[in-house]
């Protein structure tokens, strides 16, 4: 392809009154389209920087525009914060990478972002930012999420995960949540942990294997439809009772620091992990004598297969 000097480009701008560099979800590729329709609009100075450095953008100039084609070939993205670049504001411009299957834009400043062009996505990492909502509802190839360090406060936050029929991982971990429902069959890892959750429902996540929920303000919580649970990490929380009988699965629990007056592991045969302390009104735990686990508890408590 000719090499169309920076300033060209910006010429043909001003006299084309029929100019849009808003792109669609489709790439042209034709030379016989216009130059203009070859290009993709790049605004944040920072994000384009990136695309340099990482040999995307392949005029090298920044200039707030790049060629559709470099974007369409790139499969895996990589824009996390290092030093030698400012920060990124605005992922304008990532609609054009349709191809796209690994994103990572960590530890930057980017507060809206819309990824309803890159269908092809399966792992999503956007640890950091500044986000306030995000809608996943045409990702649906995704398998892992990272969301956490962002500003998420309610679940209509995140639209569309009961889409994403392929989902294993999701991390909302150190977000402002004070109440969540997850409904995903496909889910097997939550990490939702430094929130402020007052209420959790996974009854519809009958899949999960692992969750991970410490330092939030839950008193009640029901995972009796969880049924493959192996890990339970809850500590740090406010939780009262917990009823674990159909969690026969399960393999670690740690539910330290919290309010437990009663606690009945008797029936978790698999159980290798238990962590119990600092739960003031627990005294004795009921285990049955064939278990084995590894205890954390503190010098008050007691495990004893006849706890009233």
């Amino acid at each position: 392809m000719k090499k169309i000097t920076s300033k060209l480009v910006i010429t043909y701008l001003i006299m084309s009154t029929t100019l849009s560099l808003i792109s669609s979800c489709s790439s042209v590729e034709e030379t016989t389209e216009p130059i203009v329709d070859r290009y993709l609009s790049i605004p944040d100075v920072h994000f384009e920087t990136k695309l340099i450095e990482l040999g995307i953008d392949s005029d090298g100039i920044v200039n707030q525009l790049m060629l559709k084609t470099d974007a369409t070939r790139t499969r895996a993205l990589d824009l996390n914060f290092d030093n030698n670049s400012g920060k990124i504001n605005d992922l304008t411009g990532i609609e054009g990478f349709t191809n796209l299957t690994f994103l990572s834009a960590a530890m930057q400043n980017i507060k809206h972002v819309d990824l309803s062009c890159n269908t092809m996505l399966d792992t999503l990492y956007l640890t950091a930012n500044e986000l306030t909502t995000i809608d996943l509802s045409k990702n649906t190839r995704l398998v892992f999420i990272d969301l956490q360090s962002n500003e998420f406060n309610s679940p209509s936050s995140i639209v569309g995960l009961s889409n994403l029929i392929h989902l294993k991982d999701l991390d909302l971990s150190w977000n402002y949540l004070e109440d969540f429902s997850i409904h995903n069959e496909s889910l097997e890892i939550l990490h939702i942990s430094h929130n402020d959750l007052l209420s959790i429902n996974t009854d519809r996540a009958t899949n999960l294997q692992h969750i991970f929920m410490p330092s939030n303000k839950l008193q009640t919580v029901d995972f009796t439809t969880n049924t493959s649970l192996e890990t339970l990490l809850l500590a740090g929380n406010k939780i009262e009772h917990i009823n674990l009988q159909n969690n026969t699965g399960l393999t670690h629990l740690y539910i330290s620091s919290n309010s437990l007056m009663h606690l009945d592991v008797s029936k978790n045969v698999a159980l290798i992990d238990l962590r119990v302390d600092r739960n003031p009104e627990l005294t004795c735990i009921k285990i049955d004598n064939s278990q084995t686990p590894y205890v954390m508890k503190s010098d008050y408590q007691e495990l004893n297969p006849t706890c009233n």
